[in-house]
């Protein structure tokens, strides 16, 4: 093509108003929040007052500004991650070095690491292994595939960090995917078997402490608080109904709200069963990845019961993995290169915006401005608005930080309300494991954005009908659930 062929066609590209639109909306944000004059303290109900400095407000413009560029993925996820250490940077909302340096977060290794075991699965052929197992017992309905998929997510997670599980099913959905459509566009049964894979993944992983870090971050918060240690056993004896509740009621959703285009897949359990037998048997590459994968995951999970090793970290153990798969050759340099590093810097760029509203103190003025308006409400409005500011701030921060900026306040008021404190950890434990609405919410939600089956803007779409769904189980749980299950929900209130 001739340059001025080239030039006419470049004319001819229509402008796309959409994308400068939202583009100049989150910059817009941006700048009114933070040039707007001094907003009131927030005041929590010890007197305690919370100023929201400059910092603080330039914490939450950036925080706007990055979620309508996320949404509407104005330019790609990675980038809108870079402006976020930028804005700080440049407007001194905190130090470079610190804002920057939260990019390298061992969080943000560890989705690295994750990452990597996914891409093994994949060279080495363990993903086909399991897919072509898998489908020849579930058969050919597109349905079951989905019912498979979702509860082998869902029960990976009670033994292994959810981020792990997303990165070691993803390559297996796209070989079931390989087998449903030979093209490359996007499809209904992509669309549920991704999506649904990335809320599945933290379904499961509220039932254990071991589907993520959430879990045992929030517990010891809690002793510190109540001076009250719940044990692992007691936290799965509560969350395992709700986790597998949803689980179940989200391979619901899906098969209502996105119906695959075909009901079943004809000679799809023949075709397995043969494609399966033409592996052959185990190759050393699979064994070997097998064995360094399992001793990873294994070593862990122990973690939080051998004391021995309660002094590892896990990132560090994952990472230990990645350098074995390199020594092993089952890795070599040219892999380097397909590393998905737009998810990376998306995970890098919300670790760093998380930390800037907690160090700030802007997530800690939000979180008793909202928590506050609850104080003379009904007890289970009380437990539902304290949930629900949860679950909208892990969306865009760390779970961590949004129940450590949350719980000390909602403990407070509780005692006011006739509330008991462990309704109050619980039911902030169920929606921060299912962030539904954005790519930054979770790992998962990064990893299966891989896929190229759907946009930041259709996840967020599908994620407002599912998080009232999460919700109402939430409500179902504190109602009825949990008292049957012997939970004090209500105690004498005090004063």
């Amino acid at each position: 093509m001739s340059a001025q062929e080239m030039t006419v066609s470049e004319n001819n590209v229509p402008f796309d108003w959409k994308r400068y639109l939202f583009m100049g909306i989150g910059v817009a944000l941006f700048l009114i929040v933070y040039y707007c004059p001094p907003m009131p303290d927030a005041i929590d109900p010890l007197g305690e007052h919370f100023v929201l400095s400059k910092e603080a407000k330039g914490a939450i413009g950036v925080f706007l500004l990055a979620a309508t560029w996320w949404v509407f993925e104005v330019v790609p996820i990675g980038v809108t991650s870079l402006a976020i250490g930028v804005l700080q940077a440049l407007y001194m909302i905190r130090d470079p070095k610190v804002a920057f340096k939260d990019f390298m977060d061992p969080s943000v290794l560890f989705i690295f690491g994750s990452i990597v075991i996914g891409m093994v699965f994949t060279k080495t052929g363990l993903t086909k292994r399991i897919a072509y197992k898998m489908l020849s017992i579930v058969g050919e309905r597109t349905s079951m595939i989905l019912l498979g998929c979702f509860v082998m997510t869902a029960a990976m997670t009670h033994l292994m960090a959810h981020t792990a599980v997303a990165a070691t099913m993803f390559p297996l959905l796209m070989a079931i995917h390989a087998l449903y459509s030979d093209d490359e566009k996007p499809t209904k049964f992509g669309k549920s078997m991704f999506i649904g894979m990335a809320y599945v993944a933290g379904a499961g992983s509220i039932v254990t402490l071991l589907g993520a870090a959430r879990g045992a971050v929030a517990l010891g918060f809690y002793k510190d608080i109540t001076n009250i240690d719940i044990s692992f056993f007691t936290l799965t004896m509560y969350m395992f109904p709700i986790g597998w509740l949803m689980t179940f009621l989200l391979w619901g959703f899906f098969m209502i709200f996105m119906k695959p285009e075909r009901d079943r897949i004809p000679g799809l359990k023949e075709k397995a069963t043969k494609m399966y037998s033409e592996l052959g048997g185990w190759s050393r590459k699979e064994v070997l990845a097998t064995t360094i994968i399992f001793t990873a995951v294994l070593v862990i999970a122990l973690k939080n019961f051998v004391p021995a090793l309660a002094g590892l970290h896990k990132t560090g153990i994952l990472l230990l993995s990645t350098i074995a798969f390199f020594v092993v050759n089952i890795l070599d340099v040219d892999d380097l290169e397909e590393i998905p590093w737009n998810i990376i810097l998306l995970f890098a760029g919300a670790m760093s915006i998380g930390f800037c509203l907690w160090d700030t103190g802007a997530a800690k003025w939000l979180a008793v401005n909202w928590l506050i308006l609850f104080q003379s409400s009904p007890p289970i409005v009380f437990i539902l608005g304290m949930a629900f500011f949860v679950m909208m701030m892990t969306n865009f921060i760390m779970n961590v930080a949004a129940i450590a900026i949350s719980l000390p306040v909602a403990l407070v008021v509780a005692p006011y309300l006739g509330v008991g404190g462990e309704v109050i950890l619980y039911s902030s434990l169920i929606v921060a494991g299912m962030p539904f609405l954005t790519l930054v919410g979770a790992a998962p939600n990064a990893i299966a954005y891989n896929s190229k089956q759907f946009t930041s803007g259709e996840f967020f779409l599908w994620g407002i009908p599912t998080s009232i769904l999460l919700m109402l189980v939430t409500w179902l749980a504190v109602s009825v659930i949990w008292p049957l299950m012997g939970m004090t929900i209500y105690v004498p209130a005090v004063g």
